[in-house]
């Protein structure tokens, strides 16, 4: 049996059981569905041999990496980007004490310093360098200048999700070894390619998502500009299917989510609870595929 992947109880240990990789996508508070899946695993009794994660799917990811179970990462976002009050205070704390500060923390109008939001944000169980997680984790971001995509798997980890979150005219882009890095999802929404040779079993997450209205309406700016991001980042996703799917692909339902949602984070989940048993079926049912073909 292989060491990062748990026996079920309900089956023979002496069939053996496959290796897992999970891939988690980005798309902003709508990636709060991972958390299903996070806890399906654990009801399985599932240690995935590997995870690569994208902007949201990337924070967590890490948090899966650290150890964290899916009841703490429920518990954790509940109780900080889903309560308002808890949101305000913590955005509060970091606000610049001064123009000087200000300048020195990278403050451009309009948008956030990323590294500085995170800090305020990020569960203390996520350590600061890849070395310290339990389970390998590749984190997705997007090279600007080099228009090319960067995988993160050592060295600091928060700078890594920075830069896998670091949205577009939202967030200040990040630099890693002195490139310019932005959103993983630009580039690689759903990074379930770097896994393949890694388990023997495969599971993506894609909550991308896409426009959602009556097909009528004209959409506001920022609509549009985050829609067509998704029309994007869809695009994409299928060119990869076509070279190579995943084993299993989840696509819970986060239609009508916006990417800055965070403070809808009971009904993200509550919208998107299926998921959970939609993970347990098909794995389960590709867990006895695989133990037939051995």
């Amino acid at each position: 049996m292989e060491q990062h992947l748990s026996i079920r109880q309900d089956r023979p240990a002496t069939k053996g059981e496959p290796t897992i990789a999970i891939a988690l996508g980005g798309g902003g508070a709508r990636g709060l569905a991972h958390i299903h899946v996070i806890e399906a695993l654990d009801e399985m009794g599932i240690r995935p041999s590997a995870i690569a994660g994208s902007s949201i799917g990337a924070i967590m990811g890490a948090g899966m990496a650290a150890g964290m179970t899916g009841r703490e990462i429920r518990d954790y976002t509940l109780s900080t980007v889903g309560n308002r009050s808890e949101v305000l205070n913590r955005l509060w704390r970091l606000r610049p004490s001064s123009l000087s500060e200000a300048v020195s923390s990278g403050f451009r109008f309009g948008q956030f310093n990323i590294e500085r939001v995170l800090k305020a944000f990020l569960p203390e169980a996520i350590p600061l360098c890849f070395s310290d997680l339990l389970i390998p984790l590749k984190v997705t971001a997007t090279d600007y200048y080099g228009q090319t995509e960067h995988v993160c798997e050592n060295g600091d980890l928060h700078k890594a999700i920075a830069a896998s979150c670091a949205l577009p005219a939202i967030f200040i882009p990040v630099k890693i070894e002195g490139r310019v890095m932005i959103d993983g999802g630009m580039y690689n929404p759903v990074p379930f390619d770097h896994l393949r040779e890694l388990a023997d079993v495969v599971v993506a997450v894609d909550v991308v998502g896409g426009p959602d209205g009556d097909g009528r309406t004209i959409p506001s700016r920022i609509d549009s500009l985050f829609g067509a991001s998704q029309l994007m980042m869809q695009s994409i996703i299928a060119m990869k299917m076509k070279a190579g799917a995943p084993d299993i692909l989840l696509r819970p339902d986060v239609g009508r989510f916006r990417a800055l949602d965070f403070l809808h984070a009971r009904e993200v989940l509550a919208a998107t609870a299926a998921t959970k048993e939609q993970l347990k079926r098909a794995l389960s049912e590709r867990i006895d595929h695989w133990q037939a073909g051995r």
